[in-house]
C-alpha cells in the first residue's frame, strides 16, 4: 500500500472481523478481508477517498486496496426475512455492538491495527472446539441464517465441526415458525451453491434435512431413501475431484424425475448451467442404463446435442464416471468420437444434396458408432 493509501486510514479505528480472522486462527486459506471502522461519519470516510458502495448500510471501498471498510452498526429486526431490518451506524456504535450482531461467535472476532484479538463471545474457544455456536437470541431474527449455518458446515466438517445442541434446536424452531418461507429463492440458491462448492457440501443438505428446512425448499429430496442416495453420489463426485457445481447439483438431483427436476429449478430461480447439467446426466442415464446399442448411442449423441456443443463430451463422461458408475464409458467415448468424425462435407463432396443429407448423414454416423463399438 501506497504512502497515500496508509494515509486512508491514518487515525481511524479499524479492525480486520470476520471470515479473515476466523480462516487465519484456523489456518484455513481465504482471500477477501473485511473491515469494521469504530467512531467515523460517512462524511468522514468521503473525504478520505473512500468510495460508497453499501446500499443497506454504509459500506466503502479502500481508495487503493478496494477491500470493504464498514462503520460499525447494529440491527433492529423490522419484518419478515433477512431484509426486515433497520440498521444504526453512528460514531456512537462500539465493536462489541458490531461483532453482537453476527450469526456464529467464530464470525464475531476482531483483530486490532495491533494485532490484539478482540473475542467477546469466545468464538477462539469455539474454533478451539470445532464447534458452531450462535451468539444470542437476535440470530433467530434472520431465516438466512438456517442456511449460512449448514454452509459453514460443509465448509468445515472436514475438520471435525459440529453444531452446538443448543443452536441445532434453534435452527429447528426456526423452521417450525415459517421463517424460512420469507426467503427469496435467489438468495436460498446463492448460499446452497457456495455450499456446493466446498469442501463437505453434503454435511449442508444433511443440516437442512434435520432441522426440517429441506422440506421447505428442497421438498423432492427429502425422502429418507432418497436424501440417502443422493447424498451418496454427492460424496462420489467430491471425492472424484469434480469441482464444478453445476455437476455436483446434476449428481445430487439424478434420482428426481423430469417433472420433480422442473419443479425444484423453478422454486429455486436455478441458473441455466447447473440444469442444464442434471438434464444432460438424466437423459444419458434414462436412455443408456437398459440399452447400449449402437441406435441407442446415436441418439445420446443426438440427446446431447454433441454435434453443435461437442465441449459438453469431456465434463459429461467424467460426471457420468463417478455419478452413474453402471454406463458403458469407454464405449460411450468410443461411439461420440466415431460419429463425430464424420463429416457433412463428405457427403457433398459424394452428390448428396438438400434435404437428404441430414438422412444420410445420420446413416453414416450410426453406422460409424457400431463399427466403433465391433458390430
Amino acid at each position: 500500500m501506497s504512502a497515500s493509501g496508509a494515509r486512508a486510514t491514518e487515525g481511524l479505528e479499524v479492525y480486520l472481523v470476520g471470515g479473515a480472522v476466523r480462516d487465519a486462527l484456523l489456518g484455513y486459506p481465504f482471500v477477501e478481508r473485511d473491515w469494521v471502522v469504530v467512531g467515523a461519519t460517512v462524511d468522514e470516510m468521503i473525504a478520505r477517498g473512500f468510495r460508497p458502495v453499501g446500499r443497506d448500510f454504509p459500506v466503502f471501498l479502500h481508495p487503493e486496496t478496494h477491500e470493504e471498510y464498514a462503520l460499525a452498526r447494529t440491527e433492529r429486526k423490522s419484518g419478515h426475512g433477512y431484509s426486515g431490518f433497520v440498521v444504526h451506524a453512528s460514531p456512537e456504535v462500539t465493536l462489541e455492538q458490531d461483532l453482537e450482531r453476527r450469526d456464529l461467535t467464530i464470525n464475531a472476532m476482531a483483530r486490532s491495527a495491533d494485532g490484539s484479538l478482540v473475542d467477546p463471545f469466545g468464538g477462539a474457544r469455539d474454533l478451539a472446539a470445532r464447534r458452531l455456536r450462535h451468539i444470542g437470541d437476535a440470530f433467530a431474527e434472520d431465516p438466512l441464517r438456517v442456511l449460512r449455518v449448514a454452509r459453514f458446515l460443509a465448509r468445515y466438517a472436514h475438520l471435525g465441526f459440529h453444531l452446538d445442541d443448543r443452536t441445532g434446536a434453534l435452527l429447528a424452531s426456526m423452521v417450525a415458525q415459517g421463517e424460512l418461507a420469507h426467503l427469496v429463492p435467489e438468495r436460498v440458491w446463492k448460499e446452497s451453491e457456495k455450499a456446493l462448492g466446498e469442501r463437505t457440501p453434503s454435511a449442508y443438505f444433511t443440516l437442512l434435512e434435520r432441522c426440517g428446512a429441506l422440506a421447505v425448499w428442497f421438498p423432492e429430496l427429502a425422502a429418507a431413501a432418497r436424501l440417502e442416495d443422493a447424498l451418496a453420489r454427492l460424496d462420489a463426485v467430491v471425492a472424484g475431484g469434480l469441482e464444478a457445481v453445476e455437476d455436483r447439483w446434476a449428481a445430487l438431483v439424478l434420482d428426481l424425475d423430469e417433472d420433480e427436476q422442473a419443479r425444484l429449478a423453478e422454486r429455486l430461480k436455478l441458473p441455466n448451467l447447473p440444469r442444464e447439467r442434471a438434464r444432460l446426466l438424466s437423459f444419458s442415464v434414462a436412455r443408456l442404463a437398459v440399452d447400449s446399442n449402437a441406435e441407442a448411442m446415436l441418439e445420446w449423441c443426438e440427446g446431447i446435442d454433441l454435434w453443435r456443443r461437442p465441449d459438453r463430451l469431456a465434463p459429461l463422461l467424467a460426471l457420468i464416471e463417478l455419478a452413474a458408475p453402471g454406463l458403458p464409458l469407454a464405449r460411450l467415448d468410443e461411439a461420440a468420437r466415431a460419429a463425430q468424425a464424420v463429416s457433412p462435407r463428405q457427403l457433398v463432396a459424394a452428390g448428396v444434396k438438400g434435404a437428404e443429407i441430414g438422412a444420410r448423414l445420420r446413416e453414416a454416423r450410426g453406422e460409424a458408432i457400431r463399427r466403433s463399438l465391433g458390430g
